[in-house]
């Protein structure tokens, strides 16, 4: 399969461009950056130390048309661009990319009535194991325990709370029958008064070069239980990504996210 690397200078893209050429089966087709790029020109194999021959472009359209699948964990404005490209191409995608609006995640939604494509927060099989883990701890504990949801991150991420954390708040409030848009609760501060019994919590912390970590807590009387992943480098979701690649070669259309890859569903 023929991958195309979107946000290759990146710390995502350099991570995805080294698991995929140590993968064997994979071939890196393409490496694409934003115009203006300092990595533009450069051999995107060198940047993890594997040169490969194949030069980082900033032209989108001959870079997305050499590859079967494009992989994009960029920014909600690049990935919809990309997307216009593998639609006018016929290139399945891959996207990572979080921070999408409600207008933006109907785009992709009907672009995957023509391609295929695989969508999901998190790429890391924990974490998504982790999310129907706390769909069961919800249904089961119900309405007796408080949800607090806590994620840690790297200084350069823009985002806040992660797309990981609001899917894990997105799969506790189905199963609890409850509306996240109502009941989310972004931080606290000053005196903001007895805490609402369906409140779902969301905390962030950034600094320094955190990959990932996300811990769900359902707190009652006298017990607290804790669902924590943590991820100790980008590797986790580059291997995910790639899972997810495979996983499209055989579909023409549709829109799936990890469970589907993971056969969780």
């Amino acid at each position: 399969m023929k991958l195309v690397i979107a946000g290759a200078g990146g710390r995502m893209g350099r991570a995805l461009i080294e698991m995929a050429l140590a993968s064997g089966e994979l071939k890196l087709a393409a490496a694409l950056e934003a115009p203006g790029n300092p990595v533009i020109g450069k051999d995107a194999g060198e940047l993890v130390g594997r040169p490969c021959g194949v030069k980082i472009a900033s032209s989108f359209a001959d870079g997305v048309a050499k590859g079967d699948c494009l992989i994009d964990f960029t920014r909600p404005e690049g990935t919809l661009a990309h997307l216009e490209q593998c639609l006018r191409k016929g290139v399945r995608m891959v996207i990572g990319t979080t921070g999408f609006s409600a207008e933006q995640d109907e785009r992709i939604a009907a672009a995957a009535g023509k391609i295929a494509i695989v969508k999901a927060p998190n790429m890391s099989a924990g974490v998504n194991v982790a999310f129907r883990l706390v769909e069961t701890a919800a249904r089961t504990l119900g309405e007796a325990y408080d949800v607090e949801i806590l994620e840690a991150h790297h200084r350069h991420k823009v985002d806040a709370p992660s797309g990981t954390a609001l899917k894990f708040g997105e799969v506790i409030s189905r199963a609890l029958g409850r509306d996240l848009a109502r009941t989310a609760v972004y931080g606290r501060k000053g005196e903001v008064g007895e805490r609402d019994p369906k409140a779902i919590g969301f905390h962030s912390v950034r600094g320094g070069d955190i990959a990932g970590e996300h811990t769900v807590m359902f707190i009652g009387e006298g017990e607290r239980m804790e669902i924590t992943v943590r991820s100790g480098s980008r590797a986790t979701y580059a291997l995910g990504a790639l899972r997810a690649a495979r996983f499209l070669e055989s579909k023409e259309r549709g829109l799936y996210d990890m469970q589907d890859v993971l056969g969780l569903r």
